[in-house]
């Protein structure tokens, strides 16, 4: 009997830790989200605004899509590009009406007019990877990053690009940008991180705080760190100054999904979501969480959470799936 009973302990213990059963999390009452339809099966990328009401968005299979209502509706938008390309429109960014577009493979468009016409930049072939991320910074000025860590400016429109990273950080599988130039990568085997900040030469390698891989990683409004690693673990680093210093690990739910984003909202929640329609908010900086209720009735997966600095925000997910922040 004794070994039956250890058996049985054995098998509930392991059906128990294997992340495909859910913990019960609480349901929100309300969602501050209002799902937009959009007549795609694309995947929604990146969004950006050249104001209050007027933006893009761009994601694979050449998707751009045009807004006016400050991302209400959208309708589908058409890029003079070879048709025999199916490009993947990954990372959108405007100043003002001058805007940038970075695609794969080998993509960079630029437009002075608020969209209504985009002129594309051919690339040096002897770029270092492929254009992952572009900031727009003022006039004339903009910064690509690329999906290897290397990272170049231009001050005269997208003619000369200068480089600011003498060696760059090998293949990555994220990249994310602070407001005063730092960068955060994951690499491509979600094995450790690396950091970057103007003036260094080199990236910066940091090992990883579990046996978990990474999955993503991007900066709190304070400018710490915020890591994804697979197991659903959230972790913060609570000192920007420190990024070797990191608190426990957070799961707030085990369903067999790991998060792939996370996002602070205007009014100081958080934010994160990832596979099968996961959204969850914490309204006490990370302590105890709760699930979205439209975000679960979505059937997709949701691979980025984006809000603007005027307050605008989006859940940005698989198979032209979008959800809009309405408060």
């Amino acid at each position: 009997m004794r070994p039956l009973v250890s058996l049985l302990l054995v098998a509930g213990l392991g059906f128990g830790l294997s992340g495909c059963v859910t913990t019960g999390l609480p349901v929100a009452a309300a969602s501050p989200w209002q799902a937009v339809p959009l007549a795609t099966k694309a995947n929604p990328l990146d969004v950006a605004f050249t104001d209050d009401r007027h933006g893009f968005l761009v994601g694979s299979n050449r998707l751009i899509l045009e807004t006016n209502d400050g991302g209400a509706s959208w309708a589908e938008r058409a890029l003079d590009l070879p048709e025999e390309e199916n490009f993947r429109l990954i990372s959108l960014d405007f100043r003002g009406d001058e805007g940038w577009i970075a695609g794969q493979p080998g993509l960079l468009l630029h437009t002075t007019d608020g969209g209504q016409n985009w002129s594309r930049l051919f690339l040096d072939t002897k770029l270092p990877g492929e254009p992952y991320l572009i900031t727009a910074l003022g006039p004339d000025q903009a910064e690509l990053a690329t999906n290897v860590g290397a990272i170049y400016q231009t001050r005269d429109g997208g003619t000369n690009w200068q480089a600011d990273v003498d060696d760059a950080a090998g293949a990555v599988r994220e990249l994310r940008r602070f407001g005063d130039g730092r960068y955060v990568s994951v690499s491509g085997l979600g094995n450790f991180f690396s950091t970057w900040k103007p003036g260094d030469g080199t990236w910066q390698p940091h090992q990883r705080m579990s046996s978990q891989r990474l999955q993503s990683m991007g900066f709190q409004p304070d400018g710490s760190l915020w890591m994804l690693a697979r197991g659903a673990q959230i972790r913060f680093n609570p000192d920007a100054s420190n990024v070797e210093e990191w608190g426990k690990a957070v799961v707030p739910i085990t369903n067999g999904f790991g998060y792939l984003d996370m996002a602070w909202a205007p009014d100081g929640s958080i934010w994160t979501g990832g596979g099968s329609g996961t959204l969850l908010m914490s309204s006490d900086g990370g302590k105890s969480w709760q699930k979205d209720p439209v975000g679960a009735q979505q059937p997709s997966n949701f691979t980025r959470i984006s809000f603007k600095s005027d307050g605008k925000g989006f859940v940005l997910g698989e198979r032209g799936s979008l959800l809009r922040w309405v408060g």
